[in-house]
């Protein structure tokens, strides 16, 4: 289920499981240079209560860090301005309707899931009828969002939001690799034929069951990155080879200087990033590309 786009959309991070006593031992990197060093924990947007408390490691990373980078910096991410936008972004503009665009089968998939979730998406202010007014990539995601939550997994439990909350109790100061616009620009900017494709893919997770997630999220609870290259990065790198690299390794590519800078600046201090899982793993993530650049790199779980 999730070697697919509609879990790469999500930063190729969405949940699912029981509640668990044990902690979760997500897999943790520290880059360092001579005098600081980057901690690089790759996040899951959407969690549920049972996915806490976090390994010692995960706390002892959070407690050395002086500050702490994400995808978006917290003050944009918590604005009610950034989904105003995405909302103004997802809008048609063309006089179309939604179904013009669809072929036979996915315009019934379409009208058949919109007729059973009349209540989450009465809840959001819309019925059927106004998905219509609205562009592919936009009903792919706000699809793949009633959905999960129906699972019982909430955006307010990613680990994104958790650590912000650290960030604003003990006060220390954090910042974005990226603006809000851009990562719109991600979806928006996107061809038909990968916007069509994308809200295929969404529906085609919905047919498969919760296994492959059931799996995906039994491996980042033990930190096996070899098991999310294989089973979600590579065949989506393989399939969608520019969709691929418009979501993922672009980016990697254009936080590499910024997280250099954060090493290469006098000092000794250090600082938790907090991204998606999916940048962080493989032969094009994060984690190699700065090994390639020359500094000291540690798996510490």
């Amino acid at each position: 289920m999730m070697k697919n786009i509609t879990a790469l959309f999500l930063l190729a991070l969405l949940l699912t499981g029981c509640a668990r006593a044990t902690p979760s031992t997500p897999a943790l990197w520290k880059v360092s240079d001579a005098d600081n060093s980057l901690y690089l924990l790759g996040s899951f947007h959407f969690l549920k209560p049972g996915d806490y408390p976090l390994s010692n490691k995960i706390e002892a990373a959070m407690q050395d860090a002086e500050h702490l980078l994400f995808e978006l910096a917290p003050q944009e991410m918590q604005s009610p301005e950034l989904p105003a936008a995405m909302i103004k972004a997802g809008m048609r503009q063309d006089g179309k309707q939604l179904d013009d665009d669809l072929n036979p089968e996915l315009r019934q998939k379409l009208k058949t899931w919109g007729l059973e979730n009349k209540t989450p998406l009465a809840a959001l202010g819309l019925d059927a009828q106004q998905l219509q007014r609205l562009e592919p990539w936009y009903v792919g995601l706000l699809i793949v969002n009633i959905e999960l939550q129906k699972q019982g997994l909430q955006p307010y439990l990613g680990l994104d939001n958790h650590f912000i909350a650290k960030a604003q109790e003990t006060g220390k100061p954090s910042a974005g690799l990226e603006l809000g616009v851009e990562q719109i620009a991600l979806f928006d900017g996107m061809s038909q034929q990968q916007q069509l494709q994308f809200l295929s893919e969404t529906f085609a997770d919905l047919s498969k069951g919760q296994l492959e997630l059931q799996r995906l999220h039994a491996a980042w609870r033990r930190g096996d990155v070899n098991y999310m290259w294989q089973q979600m990065a590579l065949p989506m790198r393989a399939q969608y080879p520019d969709l691929y690299r418009r979501i993922n390794t672009a980016r990697n590519e254009t936080w590499i200087p910024k997280l250099q800078q954060r090493l290469n600046t006098p000092g000794s201090d250090d600082t938790l990033v907090v991204v998606g899982a999916l940048h962080l793993i493989g032969e094009d993530g994060v984690v190699e590309k700065l090994r390639a650049k020359g500094y000291r790199v540690e798996r510490l779980q």
